[in-house]
């Protein structure tokens, strides 16, 4: 039965402190996004900005959950899955916008990401909520890692961030070698979070 609609303005308003940050990332995404598309002589500066502070609530949201005990059903959820619709606006930004990720590895990414969120709606039809495990957690740190690599080294092109130049400059930090180097951590990571995520519930997959 629908709760009426006080009921759910109540309960909206005992969301705690975690899911309103999960839920901050959702809208800092959308504003990801719009960045790229206005035209601004640091845009991409920008963008890092607000990418760098969408990645700070997903570490707060999670550190005060753990700390105060504040773990729900809609922060398993959403909380993996807010992640999941930043990465993938960050990483296709990066790809058709700025030419920096390779498409392969974009649509690598995503054909993970989208056959993992089908695991989990999967899981709530038969009512089991699946939080994300440890391998899937390294996964995204290094997407992270590489999203914001490479956002900085176009930002380091425009006028507010020309002071990075100079370290995107030199051999072993450059695009070339460390920017492969996280390419490839990226990538390994996604294909083995993905073979583990589905081993780990191949149960769940074989019930269906």
């Amino acid at each position: 039965m629908a709760l009426p609609s006080s009921a759910r303005i109540h309960a909206t308003a005992r969301m705690n402190l975690p899911n309103r940050l999960t839920v901050a990332r959702l809208i800092l995404t959308a504003v990801f996004v719009i960045v790229f598309d206005l035209p601004l002589a640091n845009r991409v500066t920008l963008a890092l900005l607000i990418f760098l502070v969408a990645t700070f609530t997903d570490y707060l949201d999670g550190e005060i959950a753990r700390r105060r005990n504040l773990v729900t059903n809609f922060g398993k959820l959403m909380d993996p899955l807010a992640d999941k619709i930043l990465m993938s606006a960050a990483l296709v930004l990066a790809c058709a916008d700025l030419h920096v990720i390779p498409s392969w590895a974009v649509i690598l990414v995503l054909t993970r990401e989208f056959l993992v969120t089908g695991i989990r709606l999967l899981g709530i039809s038969k009512g089991a909520v699946i939080a994300a495990e440890k391998l899937g957690k390294h996964k995204t740190a290094w997407q992270m890692i590489t999203v914001i690599y490479f956002l900085a080294a176009e930002a380091s092109h425009e006028p507010w961030s020309a002071w990075l130049a100079p370290a995107f400059q030199n051999r072993w930090f450059s695009p070339n070698i460390f920017g492969m180097f996280c390419l490839v951590m990226m990538v390994g990571l996604t294909i083995l979070s993905g073979i583990s995520y589905f081993w780990k519930n191949r149960a769940l997959l074989k019930e269906s």
